[in-house]
């Protein structure tokens, strides 16, 4: 979700990815580019120069920056294989879209409110400030968040059902914070298969006419550094010894302080913010870059199926007198399928 609480915060418009070569993008560099035919572009060089990843941009200025943390520390890859837990960030991440700004666009003001976001991005503005303004530019009501919700379904971001799905198998625990809104985000959180219990989120508010009345303030997601109160609040419901924040805005980075997200990555596949970037403990424009680095990962409380299954044949298919063999080659091929991947 967009940082409207930090400042001087420059935005690229990620399009599309041409090349990707590699597992993580496994090279040394990534920076913005000058070309004249596209503007500017997005790219990762090997140190002999040769071109192995871009990405068509726009941004103003000619300011060339580099980002060294496109390619994951072996620290990072520990912590983001064995955590307990992934909080995504909604807008901009698990989905293409900012769901206020698609809302009030469907609402005939879709101007208003994007003209009044890119000045509360030059400044130093409140979230809750910012979210209460732009909501009064249009009102919606019930009836329009409705048809809004039959007649735009949520568009996600390309291979995020494939990463959610592979962390759950993994025995991690997914949730969805959102500065966005929690009838929005409930139809993405059931294609993701996640629980209602695990979205953290504005709500918004109806009189019983259907009136727009507001929004609830009591959602940590509704004020300035909510989303770390969130993580924090979940990391001490749940005893989660590793957490991972994955967002693409300043609000996101915010939830990496002590006692919250043990590491930030920011997923930059649909805009990216160059601060943000920069401060992140992995940089990544496909989700492909997070599915491809856990491999297979065996946790002892959520058990292996293909390992349990693996013994049980062995134990099977072995005589009572190879008994005691059998049992020493299930702990072999058990350690082998825990170990793979890691």
């Amino acid at each position: 979700m967009e940082g409207l609480v930090s400042s001087g915060i420059n935005t690229v418009r990620v399009f599309g990815i041409t090349k990707h070569q590699s597992r993580f993008l496994p090279s040394s560099t990534l920076h913005l580019r000058n070309n004249s035919v596209c503007g500017f572009g997005i790219g990762v060089e090997k140190k002999e120069k040769k071109q192995c990843f871009v990405v068509a941009a726009s941004v103003g200025g000619s300011k060339v920056v580099h980002f060294e943390n496109t390619l994951p520390s072996k620290e990072v890859l520990e912590l983001w294989r064995n955590g307990d837990a992934v909080c995504f960030d909604v807008d901009s991440t698990v989905c293409l879209d900012e769901g206020i700004d698609e809302l009030a666009e469907f609402c005939g003001a879709g101007k208003a409110v994007a003209e009044w976001t890119a000045r509360a991005m030059g400044g130093s503005v409140p979230f809750e400030e910012a979210l209460a303004a732009r909501l009064s530019l249009f009102n919606p009501s019930l009836s329009q968040l409705q048809d809004f919700l039959e007649q735009k379904p949520p568009r996600l971001s390309p291979g995020i059902e494939e990463l959610v799905q592979k962390l759950k198998a993994n025995g991690i625990v997914v949730y969805l914070i959102s500065g966005g809104f929690r009838q929005m985000i409930n139809p993405v959180a059931s294609i993701l298969g996640i629980p209602q219990e695990n979205i953290f989120a504005n709500q918004l508010l109806f009189r019983s006419s259907g009136e727009f009345l507001g929004f609830d303030k009591n959602e940590p997601t509704s004020r300035s550094g909510g989303k770390a109160v969130a993580v924090q609040q979940i990391k001490k419901a749940h005893g989660f010894k590793t957490l991972t924040m994955v967002g693409d805005g300043a609000t996101d980075f915010e939830a990496r302080r002590p006692g919250g997200a043990d590491m930030f990555v920011c997923y930059a596949g649909v805009q990216l913010r160059e601060s943000v970037a920069a401060k992140a403990d992995w940089l990544v424009f496909s989700f492909k870059d997070l599915i491809n680095s856990l491999g297979f990962v065996c946790r002892v409380l959520g058990g292996s199926l293909l390992a349990l299954r693996t013994c049980i044949f062995v134990l099977l298919f072995h005589r009572r007198g190879k008994l005691f063999l059998s049992i020493n080659g299930c702990v072999f091929v058990f350690g082998i399928v825990c170990s793979y991947g890691s």
